[in-house]
């Protein structure tokens, strides 16, 4: 994250948390933020100067986005309980509470004023309503998994873009439906890219220990009662937790073995080509802007073997 985002950051922190205790919570949970390396500001710049746009409010959208991503993102870890060290988990939960109503108060105030509310509403309520199906076991299919995942990831890649392009005036709608489309492929390819890479993790944030449906372990499933038994009988609740945890590796090596890494590449692969051909849609966009953002959304990566 870089200091424009960072002081836009702490200038709507300044305004919406006026107590000292709460404004330095707040300070943290942003410093904490920013020492990952994200493009959801990214994202939004983009998306605005590829479309010619210059407005002055271009780096407040940007870190609304940013805002909005933190306040998920802290929601999340609070829902999972896999993130022991982040200091939204070590304070005292009142004040991560009041922290995380202050970050919505901001975003509020600061849509409210840009005209834009009703639409970011609808893309968070799609995202909640992702992580709604993803943490309360809803997952059965493929068909549900990437349903769920379109909602949870695809909506939050619609809304940096969305945050963009929504201070171009008189967009054309084929250009706004063809670039949300594009960044709901981008939302689906980035989430095989972390379940891929989280059923290979040997800590407590493999999403086979959390009995998660996701994309490779949907593909586990199908043959692991001839396979590997194992994780049958722990999804069936045959095999207890502390039985899992002392068999993690084996199950991590089951992971391996497989082929639902290369699988979860292939599908990839679709969604990637998918995106090309939206991305080729587009009529002629300013550079380099254009260029980097079909590098956030079009990346030329493969998934990962080892946990990262």
């Amino acid at each position: 994250m870089d200091e424009t985002i960072l002081k836009e950051l702490y200038q709507m922190v300044d305004e919406y948390a006026r107590g000292a205790t709460l404004n330095e919570t707040l300070r943290t949970f942003i410093a904490e933020k920013a020492a990952e390396k994200t493009s959801w500001a990214e994202m939004t710049r983009c998306t605005h100067r590829m479309l010619g746009g210059r407005s002055p409010d271009l780096e407040r959208h940007a870190a609304l986005t940013e805002l909005i991503i933190l306040l998920l993102d802290i929601v999340d870890d609070l829902q999972d309980r896999d993130s022991p060290g982040r200091p939204w988990m070590t304070c005292d939960p009142a004040i991560t509470l009041n922290a995380v109503l202050a970050m919505f108060a901001a975003i509020l105030g600061h849509c409210g004023r840009s005209g834009i509310g009703s639409a970011i509403g609808g893309l968070l309520a799609r995202s909640i309503q992702g992580q709604q199906a993803d943490i309360t076991d809803m997952v059965h299919t493929e068909e549900d998994y990437f349903h769920m995942v379109s909602d949870k990831s695809g909506a939050l890649m619609q809304l940096a873009v969305y945050m963009g392009y929504s201070l171009i005036e008189g967009i054309d709608p084929d250009v706004q439906a063809t670039l949300d489309q594009l960044a709901v492929c981008g939302g689906i390819v980035s989430q095989i890219e972390n379940d891929a890479r989280d059923v290979l993790r040997l800590d407590y944030k493999n999403d086979l220990l959390h009995k998660k449906r996701t994309l490779p372990v949907l593909f586990m499933l199908e043959d692991s009662h001839a396979e590997f038994p194992a994780l049958d009988e722990y999804y069936a609740g045959t095999l207890s937790r502390e039985q899992f945890i002392e068999r993690q590796q084996e199950f991590v090596q089951y992971a391996r073995d497989s082929g639902c890494i290369e699988y979860c590449k292939v599908v990839q692969a679709l969604y990637k080509d998918k995106a090309n051909e939206l991305y080729d849609l587009l009529p002629p966009m300013q550079e380099p802007w254009a260029g980097k953002f079909r590098e956030i959304f079009v990346p030329d990566y493969d998934v990962r073997y080892n946990a990262s």
